[in-house]
């Protein structure tokens, strides 16, 4: 279960408000991990009850007024636990790879167009990612932090070219037995 962590970490790197915590999670941490605002709430919630998480005190009532969360000892801890924690790679589930399969069976149809819309997409998101590289490390990683976010970004742009490489490769190859 992720999600929890995914929370406790971005709170630890600044603590905020629930909605604060959605648009950061539209902006950075949902491109590897997405959340709804809903169960982004819900958690909060549970980590609240939990003792992971406070809502920072109030200087005036807090009615119409955010809340702002941030990490208790308990919820430092956990993340810790769960750092450390063996856990063996999940399976991706992206039906794409299922698809082209299933075109094996019943003929590739249209599915062509799809490939090169998605190829398209990955490409977008490469460009993204990389751009994200040289505007926020020009001259390379300034401290552990960094070098430990850039690592994250470093695999998002492993994993879109990868998706280029193999959709361009498919596409080729589907289009020269036409």
């Amino acid at each position: 279960m992720s999600l929890p962590h995914a929370i406790l970490t971005a709170l630890l790197e600044k603590p905020s408000s629930g909605l604060e915590l959605a648009r950061r999670f539209d902006r950075s941490i949902g491109y590897f991990w997405s959340a709804s605002h809903q169960q982004i709430y819900r958690e909060l919630g549970k980590l609240e009850r939990g003792k992971l998480i406070r809502a920072l005190p109030a200087e005036v009532p807090t009615r119409g007024r955010r809340k702002e969360y941030e990490v208790l000892p308990a919820g430092r801890e956990e993340l810790e636990r769960w750092v450390d924690t063996p856990e063996d790679p999940k399976t991706a589930r992206d039906p794409l790879p299922l698809r082209l399969r299933a075109a094996g069976v019943v003929g590739v149809r249209g599915l062509v167009s799809e490939l090169r819309r998605h190829r398209d997409l990955h490409l977008s998101r490469l460009e993204e990612y990389r751009a994200f590289e040289r505007r926020d490390y020009p001259d390379g990683p300034k401290n552990e932090r960094e070098r430990i976010q850039r690592l994250v970004l470093l695999g998002g742009i492993d994993v879109e070219a990868g998706w280029v490489s193999w959709l361009t490769r498919a596409i080729e190859e589907l289009e020269e037995a036409r």
